[in-house]
């Protein structure tokens, strides 16, 4: 494993770092035990970043009792204070020691403000008392390093940069997004003023992980073969200004690619070459995306119950891979109910109450695009589909009692 310094804090981070938001499920619910068995097995290969969030449903709880386990003095642990759940000074401290308790530790080492979106967002912690409280929680030793997640535009993003003596930062980067939120240029200036960069969204939700047909032309051409994951992956590592990329791992196999190519992902490693294919994928995809999620699922819950990235995501992967009938099916039994307890969370079910544009990341127009979700994947039958799953089970539920 290749490792970095985290800017000025003087950490050697692993170049690769776990993303605990999509652990792998059962049930509906985090398998614990697969989980466990991964998050050592990639300890035991040189991981020793962790990023969770007290937002991250059972996240924290469940990284806490695997790491509790002897292996907490290996890694580092980054979490997060979400700002839309703070409405005083007391609400810090009862995050802050209720994840130190999830976590099962005595202090976090690298924590966050959770999703800024510009300088609004971090005024009105200021005005809650947050540099206070950073100072205390610094002090007593429960922080070790502060700093924040960002998803607002570049401008706003050195703002905030200069208003504080952040030591890290946390940014959306990959090849299709060099200009979008802090992109390149934010990058580069939180580089240039000694933060330690923590990437997210390298594979852009895993969509630049799973676009094989678009990169078969290329990968036959190219001197280089790679996957699609390792050129997006390799593409952000390339740049000297990054300390950690992390990858929201929850596939054996995933673990075991990212590994491989972290420990042979140097700076300024590839070539003009290896370069302008990247580029010229980017502009080919660029032509078949329509809708930019990245599967965060900040806009979640919705109070109709939509699975907006599960629908944002089937929608594009038609696009991407071409194959309008295979992407149908999946929506039919993946949104239908037909898969779970028969409620469904289909496109068609939105009522443009709008509460999920106001915490999306990537400010897309959900209610639109929904909109068009719908129209394309809900065939004539979808809804009589739909009826007769809950039917079906409704009458499962009642023979049982």
């Amino acid at each position: 494993m290749l490792y970095r310094e985290m800017g000025k804090t003087g950490d050697k981070v692993s170049v690769l770092g776990f993303g605990c938001m999509r652990f792998p499920q059962k049930d509906h619910k985090i398998d614990e035990e697969r989980t466990e068995k991964q998050i050592i097995s990639a300890i035991q290969q040189g991981v020793n970043y962790f990023d969770t969030a007290y937002m991250y449903p059972n996240s924290e709880a469940v990284l806490g009792r695997i790491l509790a386990k002897g292996y907490r003095d290996k890694v580092m642990i980054a979490t997060k204070l979400p700002p839309f759940q703070v409405h005083s000074y007391k609400d810090m401290e009862n995050i802050l020691d209720t994840e130190l308790t999830r976590l099962q530790t005595d202090h976090i080492d690298y924590y966050l403000m959770h999703g800024l979106f510009g300088m609004k967002g971090w005024q009105e912690l200021k005005q809650l008392g947050v540099i206070e409280f950073l100072d205390k929680a610094k002090k007593s030793g429960k922080i070790r390093h502060i700093g924040f997640s960002y998803h607002g535009d570049k401008f706003q993003f050195k703002q905030i940069i200069d208003d504080y003596p952040w030591e890290f930062c946390q940014i959306q980067y990959n090849y299709m997004d060099e200009n979008h939120q802090a992109g390149l240029e934010g990058l580069e200036y939180a580089a240039a003023k000694g933060l330690g960069i923590s990437i997210m969204e390298p594979l852009r939700g895993g969509m630049l992980a799973r676009i094989n047909s678009n990169f078969e032309a290329g990968l036959n051409h190219s001197e280089q073969k790679r996957t699609p994951a390792e050129w997006a992956l390799r593409f952000v590592w390339n740049h000297p200004g990054v300390s950690v990329v992390l990858s929201g791992m929850n596939e054996e196999s995933q673990i075991e690619e990212n590994i491989r190519i972290a420990n042979d992902a140097k700076a300024n490693s590839l070539s003009n070459s290896e370069i302008q294919f990247i580029r010229d994928t980017k502009k080919a995809l660029s032509e078949k995306f329509k809708i930019g999620c990245t599967g965060c699922g900040y806009c979640l819950p919705c109070p109709m119950g939509v699975n907006i990235p599960m629908c944002f995501a089937l929608y594009n992967d038609r696009y991407v891979y071409d194959n309008k009938s295979s992407m149908k099916h999946s929506y039919l039994f993946q949104l239908s109910g037909a898969d779970g307890g028969g409620k469904g969370s289909h496109a068609s079910l939105c009522k443009k109450c709008g509460k999920c544009e106001t915490h999306c990341p990537q400010h897309i127009e959900i209610r639109n695009n929904l909109k068009a979700v719908s129209k394309e994947m809900e065939s004539f039958y979808f809804k009589p589909f739909v009826a007769m799953v809950r039917g079906y089970i409704s009458l499962r539920r009642l023979l049982k009692v």
